[in-house]
């Protein structure tokens, strides 16, 4: 009786070190300086949303946003592309040459982000893409390959052969078998890829900083961000305000990618 009232306590107890930062950045995103470092935790005594608005114009977070959006979302459409395929290709794959090919994959992540800046700088001049988001959207699903490969691996090594072969007594090609069999069983790791690799892309900020630059035109809201610090010195008001807006993408997506996981789950699991 004791291990669950630990357990539900040590639960709470982590999600108050989860909540409590997030409420100190909203509430000081309404609050002048004076105010935060008086009254920290505090509501403030008025909801005024000037320091948003300071925010959005100081730092020209929406054109930045709206990079970020297309960035990241052409940059997941690539990686689940590319990745899909290639997680449905080991999946069935029984030789060795399967085998390496995945390890391979593995050792992506073994590569640090700093050992790879120069060479992909290199790469960025000799195509004549830098300072462009062409090569940013190029380039991070390359970042995040190993991950998504090996996670749908994973997912698609758990589909019955059964039902690939049925399938194929049915006469359907390879491509049925992924769109029809694998597809909507992998929507789970789908999903969770999805999730991973949006913010991986979404929160990015060296190589936007290296490759894009800082042109207001096209940086993205990670670089973007920063320059409050530049544009209104110490107002930290403004600068939690432009957070909390650059934030609001990564909770819809998070809210939008859990529900299609969780019905997954539970239809996964009426059929089973």
């Amino acid at each position: 009786m004791k291990f669950p009232r630990i357990s539900g306590f040590l639960a709470w107890g982590y999600a108050l070190l989860l909540v409590i930062p997030f409420y100190y950045l909203v509430v000081s995103s309404f609050k002048e300086n004076d105010d935060i470092f008086t009254n920290p935790l505090k509501l403030p005594a008025t909801w005024d949303f000037g320091n948003y608005g300071e925010a959005v114009g100081s730092a020209d977070l929406v054109p930045a946003v709206a990079n970020s959006v297309i960035v990241t979302g052409l940059a997941l459409a690539l990686t689940l592309l590319l990745a899909v395929p290639a997680a449905f290709a080991l999946s069935r794959s029984t030789g060795r040459a399967g085998r390496i090919v995945e390890a391979t994959f593995s050792l992506g992540f073994l590569i640090p982000t700093f050992a790879a800046l120069f060479p992909t700088f290199l790469l960025a001049a000799f195509t004549g893409l830098f300072h462009t988001r062409t090569f940013l959207i190029l380039l991070l699903p390359a970042t995040a390959m190993p991950l998504a490969v090996v996670i749908l691996t994973q997912f698609m090594r758990t589909i019955p052969r059964e039902l690939e072969e049925a399938a194929s007594m049915d006469g359907a090609s390879t491509l049925t078998i992924l769109r029809h069999v694998h597809l909507p069983i992998c929507i789970p790791g789908i999903a969770t890829v999805v999730l991973l690799c949006f913010l991986s892309f979404w929160n990015e900020y060296l190589y936007s900083l290296i490759i894009i630059g800082p042109d207001p035109a096209q940086r993205t809201i990670q670089v973007a961000l920063p320059t409050l610090q530049l544009t209104t010195g110490t107002d930290y008001g403004v600068l939690m305000a432009g957070t909390v807006f650059t934030l609001l993408p990564v909770f819809a997506v998070y809210a939008i990618t859990q529900r299609q996981m969780q019905r997954a789950l539970v239809s996964g699991a009426v059929k089973g």
